[in-house]
């Protein structure tokens, strides 16, 4: 089912009598979907942008590059870099601007800009029992009732269909530049990471990738963007505190950190593939373990630490018993080898969290329709 219009896409939540696979393009969904299809492609279209105060609002199903490229044009961004994932899921579509807010996706930029739920800043959906609902507005300085806004990123489709998200957006800089480290250990790279964050130098991301996940030496990354002079002041400065790091710009550093974002270096690459979010002073924590196991594997840091992406080899259970054993955050699998099934994608919940999500979903789904059995 693909309803054009959202008084269509409430008819068919009021009359369905079994369970509904809520999707987007299809292209960062993860975990078994059951149940017939029903796609959001048909809700498309920029419906308003105000450049000069920096909102946008579409239809959930408008593809993400009709978005971003609408932007562009008038020298502005999504401020919270939301990644491509086809190639690591092994997918081909078009990625829509609803599914990247139902999967709340955000990208290295997140640690000076905010995920995407903190650029968004409205939202329609119609709920399982076929109500219209809104919340937020179309302004950043709207502020009414309930903040479903926040609450329906990173849903996934389990509380309502999205038929329309409204974002603050942001300016494309002037320059970027990229602090490059190679050979560095995990220790080392980290420390710098979280140095250079807590100075007052504005970094826009920072990530390391180790050797497995380098493809030779590890690799360390600092980013800055903004005006010409200060990038180059910047740099400088981060300099003093990091060491003397090589510098890349322009082109050569957006490259490395699409790279990153995109989790390249585990496209086509065999192995389970999971994210993990953790306290960055945690982050050596599951590296650790798999290596105390005899797992293989591969890492990248993003973050300073706070997001660890794994990628594991040589486990019946793509090392789930391992990563997740007295884990300091939670760890998602994003993708699994075949005959991992049996894994749950998602990490089950503290009993206090289990009872909101109950609550919330017999509130939003009573008959328990949309995306059944997906987040626990």
């Amino acid at each position: 089912m693909r309803p054009a219009t959202e008084a269509e896409l409430a008819d068919i939540l009021k009359g369905a009598n079994a369970p509904l696979a809520v999707c987007g393009g299809g292209t960062r969904a993860i975990g078994a979907l059951s149940g017939a299809a029903v796609q959001t492609g048909g809700l498309a279209g920029v419906r308003l942008y105000e450049p000069g105060a920096l909102t946008l609002v579409a239809g959930a199903g408008t593809r993400l590059a009709e978005v971003e490229a609408a932007l562009a044009a008038e020298g502005q961004r999504l401020p919270f870099e939301p990644p491509d994932l086809r190639a690591l899921l092994g997918r081909g579509g078009e990625s829509t601007i609803g599914g990247v807010v139902a999967a709340n996706e955000s990208g290295p930029r997140r640690v000076q800009a905010g995920a995407c739920r903190d650029a968004l800043i409205g939202v329609r959906f119609v709920d399982g029992t076929g109500a219209v609902v809104r919340n937020g507005g179309r302004v950043m300085k709207n502020v009414t009732g309930y903040d479903l806004v926040k609450l329906m990123a990173g849903s996934r489709g389990t509380l309502g269909v999205l038929t329309e998200v409204s974002f603050k957006v942001q300016a494309i800089p002037e320059a970027e530049a990229t602090l490059l480290a190679e050979g560095l250990a995990p220790e080392a790279a980290l420390a710098a990471m979280r140095a250079a964050l807590n100075s007052p130098f504005e970094v826009s991301g920072a990530a390391h990738l180790e050797a497995a996940a380098a493809g030779g030496a590890s690799r360390s990354l600092i980013r800055i963007e903004g005006m010409a002079g200060s990038v180059a002041y910047r740099l400088d400065r981060l300099r003093e505190i990091v060491g003397p790091w090589a510098a890349v710009e322009g082109e050569a550093s957006a490259a490395l950190w699409r790279g990153v974002r995109d989790v390249a270096p585990f496209a086509g690459r065999p192995g389970a593939v999971w994210r993990l979010a953790l306290r960055p002073t945690s982050a050596l924590g599951p590296v650790a373990a798999l290596q105390a196991a005899g797992l293989d594997h591969a890492a990248i840091w993003d973050w300073a630490g706070g997001r660890l992406w794994l990628c594991v080899t040589g486990a019946s259970d793509g090392g789930a018993a391992v990563i997740r054993a007295g884990l300091d955050g939670h760890a998602t699998l994003i993708r699994p080898e075949p005959g991992m099934a049996a894994v749950p994608v998602f990490p089950p919940e503290p009993a206090p969290v289990a009872g909101l999500t109950r609550a919330l979903r017999a509130r939003f789904d009573p008959r328990g329709i949309l995306n059944p059995g997906l987040m626990g």
